[in-house]
């Protein structure tokens, strides 16, 4: 049984006329015979009974008509709700991204996505760094943002620009009247930093101890933006990715150029390899990659 088949028994068993049914079903007759002969074959019987002036429905084709016409309405809004999908009128897409992107440069660009597919649902996970790669690996969502990892390991990466690390101090310290600052002169001060196993905890924790040492970590926090606080009120210093700088200094602390070393780490878009993305997460994903802001940061300089 097929749909072709339901569309030409439909539209017979509605009219009962051969003749209307192929007028509306831009069907010759013998083509619509042939599909109402197919059909009762498949089914195991007729469902028409035909003379050379009426046609009328067998027993069979009366318990069948309101079967098919409910067939063929799911089928019809089951075309047009995929329609709509494919066409972005409707959809959903899930995206996972570190806090300090999700909560720092991801809103512009949902903002441009939404300007242009107002009826996309986004679902946005804000999760840890380690937890976007999981996410990704496990389907939960379509697309992550994070940094580069080490191992790909099934996933793809798109850059979308290098980030460096900035120092984060606070605003009536003698610090903020620099430009730049060495790692050494800021960890003389109380470190305030991520819990583990942030991301930005682990990479500072791995370039910084050959040179460094252990970090003279005195306060901890799970949020960026209690780092933030902390710091602006002179509990201590901090180093933060340079896309927090506005957010750090909107909650008064101030961002300057950190040095010997740099810490410097890709952000970008990831996605599973060999998995095609749905329409909905491939015009986020055009967006993502295309958007402007990210390939501007202002990012402070030693």
């Amino acid at each position: 049984m097929t749909i072709k088949q339901l569309r030409a028994f439909l539209a017979v068993a509605q009219s009962l006329s051969f003749a209307q049914a192929c007028e509306r079903l831009h069907l010759s007759q013998p083509a619509l015979s042939l599909a109402i002969k197919n059909l009762e074959e498949s089914l195991g019987g007729p469902l028409l009974v035909r003379t050379t002036r009426s046609v009328a429905l067998t027993p069979e084709g009366e318990t069948l008509l309101p079967i098919a016409r409910r067939l063929l309405a799911d089928w019809d809004n089951a075309e047009e709700l995929l329609r709509q999908h494919f066409t972005l009128q409707l959809g959903k897409v899930s995206i996972a991204a570190m806090p300090s992107f999700a909560g720092n440069l991801l809103p512009a660009a949902l903002k441009a996505f939404r300007d242009q597919h107002p009826k996309v649902n986004v679902a946005v996970h804000d999760v840890i760094n380690e937890q976007v790669l999981e996410m990704v690996r496990s389907h939960r969502v379509e697309l992550g943002i994070a940094f580069e990892p080490e191992s790909l390991d099934g996933l793809a990466f798109t850059p979308f620009y290098t980030d460096r690390f900035v120092a984060v101090v606070p605003g009536d310290c003698d610090l903020a009247r620099r430009t730049e600052v060495a790692w050494a002169e800021l960890l003389q001060g109380n470190f305030i930093t991520l819990q583990r196993p942030s991301a930005v905890r682990l990479m500072l924790e791995e370039v910084l101890a050959p040179q460094h040492g252990r970090l003279p970590v005195a306060f901890e926090s799970h949020q960026l933006v209690t780092v933030g606080r902390m710091v602006a009120q002179g509990l201590g210093v901090s180093a933060v990715p340079s896309l927090c700088i506005q957010q750090m200094e909107e909650l008064g602390a101030r961002c300057i150029a950190l040095h010997s070393p740099q810490v410097e780490r890709r952000v970008g878009l990831l996605r599973l390899a060999e998995h095609k993305l749905s329409t909905a997460a491939q015009a986020l994903s055009d967006v993502l990659l295309h958007a402007p802001d990210w390939r501007r940061l202002d990012l402070p300089r030693p």
